[in-house]
């Protein structure tokens, strides 16, 4: 029974090594192939001076060498950090400085970010660089500590790890209400218990054909890149570019013969406005899953309208609890566009609660607060104890046991299955991705033009499913339009938390404690017409 991740892929590498294990254009590797590249990354990183638990970032698109530095990571019992390359530098550098990472693995169009961050490096032990690509193609300026060409003459023999299930596998950074990015600390256990429930349950075997299409820096990419791994199934990566062209997606499903596929709902929403998928299409797909918000029920009628010979499955679970916490799938098409989706049953060893404000579990039908206990419970946020403390808290049924407060509410149905109603606080999701509007406010609060900020977010028909509404004060007699503002953003914050709408205001309304009144904000763009940038 393999215990870390990259066990799977070693397994299936010494069973069929020429079996296709991942994909994407027309660059392929077989599982012999993986397996022999990631061990001889993992060679270069010992040699280097990687040493377990050392923190390695991987920066590159997506692509076959992406997936084997992933794995060579984690053999040579180091911790994945993955950074996203579209991310404004500023971003890149608080998880980077956070991490204190070891080595830099880079490749692609990534070298004026990477020359940023060693300009900014402030650590003592400054990050060296691996570039995953041959010597010939990197920048003149930049002097790495090796290239793909030094990979590829090292040895491809099996590296001797020391990790065990319970050390960390990898390291996720989320918005963070303070402006700072918070890391959620995953092991290799958390992600292996999931990943076999979830091969146990789909019935995923070698004969799929797995969409890749989250990035990398995004937790449902391992739901992805290890079921498949665990199956011997093969994992097609989707490019980034197809997101915003819904034909070439949809042709991209049936060229691949894709038989699962798994993205945020906005996606599935965005090719249903563009009515891509005709009657009984994609003869191939066997099943279909979403997570990361709510896939609104309109959406989900025009999908199973016209493959009925498709599984459709939500599935629900923030990152502290590892990629997806529960799962409800679909017994038939909705009669009701509103009827709502249940997030259903938890995963195999995972607790679903909904509980009073006493830690007392609520009766069926009454809202709650939603938390979650059992394997998928992450360690906890990186370095931050104080923020661990809060949101991980003792188990009031088990005080030997932690338990997650998600932060959403929830009620348990007369079905006996988990309804989510919404967030609690200010934390949104919005196109799969988790967002805190605070980070966006304190980034719109270090402008220099703008007196005060608050960012509000409302609920939409459109592809975002939810739209970030900036409200501001411009200070003094400034004339700051949306379109500087949002220029200001575009150097800190990665572009799907952009606000889509703005309204000016002299001074903000307040509520009887002083403090902005937010529910009037959200009420001025629902009836005002505010300006869309």
């Amino acid at each position: 029974m393999p215990q870390l991740l990259q066990d799977w892929v070693a397994r299936q590498a010494a069973a069929t090594p020429e079996r296709i294990a991942v994909v994407c254009g027309g660059e392929r590797l077989t599982y012999g192939e993986l397996d022999s590249l990631s061990s001889q990354l993992a060679h270069v990183l010992r040699d280097r001076g990687c040493v377990r638990g050392d923190r390695v970032a991987l920066l590159m698109p997506k692509s076959p060498i992406a997936i084997a530095a992933l794995l060579g990571i984690l053999k040579a019992d180091c911790i994945y950090v993955p950074l996203d390359p579209s991310s404004p530098v500023t971003r890149l550098q608080k998880i980077v400085s956070a991490c204190d990472n070891a080595c830099l693995l880079a490749a692609g169009p990534v070298a004026s970010t990477v020359r940023d961050l060693l300009n900014q490096c402030s650590s003592e032990r400054c990050m060296s660089v691996g570039w995953l690509e041959p010597r010939s193609v990197v920048a003149a300026d930049l002097d790495p500590a090796f290239t793909l060409d030094d990979v590829i003459q090292c040895s491809g023999e099996p590296v001797e790890t020391r990790n065990t299930e319970t050390d960390p596998s990898h390291i996720l950074f989320t918005s963070g209400s303070t402006g700072t990015p918070k890391g959620v600390v995953i092991t290799h256990s958390n992600v292996r218990h999931l990943i076999e429930w979830a091969v146990s349950y789909f019935g995923i075997d070698s004969s799929d054909r797995v969409s890749g299409h989250p990035p990398l820096h995004f937790d449902m990419s391992f739901f992805d890149i290890f079921g498949a791994a665990a199956a011997g199934a093969e994992l097609h990566l989707v490019p980034a570019d197809l997101n915003v062209l819904p034909n070439k997606l949809a042709d991209f499903i049936r060229s691949s013969e894709l038989t699962q596929w798994f993205s945020v709902p906005s996606i599935l929403t965005y090719m249903a406005r563009f009515d891509v998928v005709a009657p009984n299409d994609f003869p191939h797909l066997r099943r279909l899953a979403w997570a990361g918000e709510v896939l609104p029920t309109p959406t989900l009628i025009y999908w199973m309208q016209r493959l009925p010979h498709v599984q459709f499955t939500n599935l629900y679970g923030p990152t502290e609890t590892t990629i997806v916490s529960s799962y409800y799938t679909v017994p038939e098409c909705p009669m009701d566009p509103q009827a709502p989706i249940p997030i259903g049953r938890p995963c195999g060893g995972e607790d679903l609660r909904v509980l009073d404000d006493s830690m007392r579990r609520v009766r069926p039908g009454q809202s709650g607060d939603l938390y979650i206990a059992g394997v998928g419970l992450a360690r906890g946020y990186w370095r931050d104890e104080e923020r661990t403390a809060a949101a991980f808290v003792t188990d009031p049924e088990n005080h030997s046991e932690r338990i997650y407060k998600t932060g959403d509410l929830a009620r348990i149905g007369d079905d006996e299955l988990t309804y989510f109603l919404g967030r609690k606080d200010s934390q949104i999701k919005s196109r799969g991705y988790r967002i805190e509007l605070g980070e966006i406010e304190a980034a719109l609060n270090a402008v220099a033009v703008v007196e005060e900020s608050a960012v509000v977010a409302i609920n939409t028909d459109d592809f975002d499913g939810t739209a970030i509404c900036c409200a501001y004060v411009p200070k003094g007699e400034s004339d700051v339009t949306p379109a500087v503002l949002r220029q200001h953003l575009r150097a800190l914050l990665p572009s799907y938390m952009l606000p889509a709408r703005w309204l000016a205001f002299e001074r903000f309304p307040r509520n009887a404690n002083g403090k902005i009144d937010r529910p009037r904000l959200k009420e001025a763009f629902n009836t005002h017409a505010a300006q869309a940038c």
